[in-house]
């Protein structure tokens, strides 16, 4: 209810009811139905229209890509990074982008931050939302020739994003207790997540994260489309010397955390992370969990931080 009055802002108008509120979603080929998670922006605005009082459309304005003239009707642009293969703009998109962020438009940009172990398997991206906390490679170049003084920078697990309409995590009790622990301490603590923001003059206009997608979908049936396991981080005693002298099958990669620290991460099948070497010499194992109750807390978080994000930008 505390956000009622800002967001009846956002839906009335001096004269009346404002004209519903548009999103737009960039796909390369121009078709939702082509895209990475079709129903997903479709369902998160549905949720959004149902539970707050934004106007927004249920359905996004699709843009081929940000020259289109259309960019500047929409007060916040989607992009799953999937559905744009190449991150090389031309001059018009530069000239669009700069104008458009500058007057206040924002971008979201999903699955713009993937772990180094992913980078060379962007199809496992889609699945994953382990990751480092910074913006991909290709996003930071694309958008150094947009903005060439702004750097991505990680958005501390304290800002307000996380707090703007839904606040903390689903309810937790139906999760196994090694989940269970592992959320709430450090997979989503406090509902946050791995976030790097791009600030022009002082505001957020990009926000990028490992991919949220993939837990916003519903059907016609209004039942999820997707099936989310958890991965989590655990150990046990003589761990750390058994893997010390483990033999691994795949690639090892050091992957940056939030506190500036390496995790030396050692996978066994191409992008299937296995165990991590963390500072302090501390070794932990990669374990996976799925069931009903698991799937259902990640789609309503998910959800949730979605909405937060939508919310956060519009209210700005």
């Amino acid at each position: 209810m505390r956000f009622l009055l800002i967001l009846l802002l956002l839906c009335f108008c001096d004269v009346g009811v404002c004209s519903e509120l548009r999103i737009g979603q960039v796909i390369a080929d121009g078709g939702l139905h082509r895209g990475y998670y079709p129903n997903a922006l479709p369902s998160l605005l549905r949720h959004i229209r149902e539970t707050t009082t934004a106007n927004v459309a249920e359905e996004p304005v699709v843009l081929a890509d940000f020259s289109d003239p259309r960019l500047f009707e929409l007060p916040f642009v989607y992009v799953n990074c999937a559905d744009r293969p190449d991150w090389t703009f031309t001059d018009a998109e530069k000239t669009a982008l700069r104008g458009y962020l500058q007057r206040g438009g924002f971008l979201y940009l999903d699955a713009g931050i993937t772990a180094a172990f992913l980078r060379e398997h962007p199809e496992y991206g889609q699945h994953h939302s382990y990751a480092e906390w910074d913006a991909s490679p290709e996003i930071k170049a694309a958008f150094k020739t947009v903005f060439p003084d702004a750097e991505f920078e990680t958005l501390k697990r304290s800002d307000e994003l996380y707090r703007t309409f839904y606040s903390g995590l689903p309810d937790t009790s139906l999760l196994p207790d090694t989940v269970r622990s592992y959320t709430e301490k450090e997979k989503w603590p406090d509902g946050t997540y791995a976030t790097a923001v791009l600030r022009i003059d002082g505001r957020v206009a990009v926000l990028t994260t490992p991919i949220v997608a993939m837990g916003w979908g519903k059907n016609r049936l209004g039942q999820w489309d997707t099936t989310i396991r958890f991965r989590v981080l655990e150990e046990t005693t003589g761990l750390g010397t058994y893997l010390g002298n483990a033999s691994y099958g795949g690639a090892k990669f050091e992957v940056a955390r939030e506190d500036g620290g390496k995790d030396i991460i050692y996978c066994q099948e191409e992008a299937m992370p296995s165990w991590a070497n963390e500072p302090g010499g501390r070794w932990r194992i990669f374990k996976y969990y799925g069931s009903r109750e698991i799937s259902d807390f990640a789609h309503q978080y998910y959800t949730q931080l979605g909405t937060n994000i939508i919310v956060y930008a519009l209210t700005r």
